[in-house]
């Protein structure tokens, strides 16, 4: 086993947290390091509070989840080694148990065919990785809004 999925499974893996509430617990799967780096400073300054795991590929993401862990938000990269990330949307979305979590896909690319093939497997967002800092935390804003705010705050109530 990975030594980084080791200290996940152990609860000593690598979090970022705030002291405002509600707390919010994120996945977040990312291969490089510097992308990793951006998020979680652009996920310190936001405005919810954020409980952040990160794995690094794909296989680590999936055994996270089976160990039964329920984040309330998935950032997924599809440039993963291992298991890619639309191998890891099309697990995470065929599980019962899972698939009500929201998967945000984080990509690189432009192409059409890679953000098509994300929704077909029920991505519920597809955002392009921004360049710096700046851009990146003017992302993680608007993902908080609406994904861990307004969405989340509809899910929870009566209908």
């Amino acid at each position: 086993m990975c030594p980084l999925l080791s200290q996940v499974l152990k609860g000593e893996h690598r979090m970022v947290g705030m002291s405002h509430v509600p707390r919010v617990q994120i996945l977040l799967v990312e291969d490089s390091p510097d992308d990793a780096d951006l998020m979680l400073e652009a996920l310190r300054e936001g405005a919810l509070a954020s409980q952040v795991t990160v794995v690094e590929n794909g296989e680590e993401a999936m055994e996270y989840l089976r160990h039964g862990r329920m984040p309330d938000l998935i950032l997924l990269d599809l440039n993963l080694p291992r298991m890619n990330g639309h191998e890891v949307l099309a697990e995470v979305k065929q599980d019962v148990l899972l698939r009500h979590i929201p998967v945000i896909v984080l990509t690189c690319t432009d192409s059409d065919a890679a953000i098509l093939d994300a929704y077909d497997l029920h991505a519920n967002c597809c955002v392009m990785k921004p360049a710096n800092q700046d851009q990146f935390a003017q992302t993680v804003q608007r993902i908080e809004h609406f994904w861990l705010n307004r969405a989340r705050r509809l899910s929870h109530e009566d209908p």
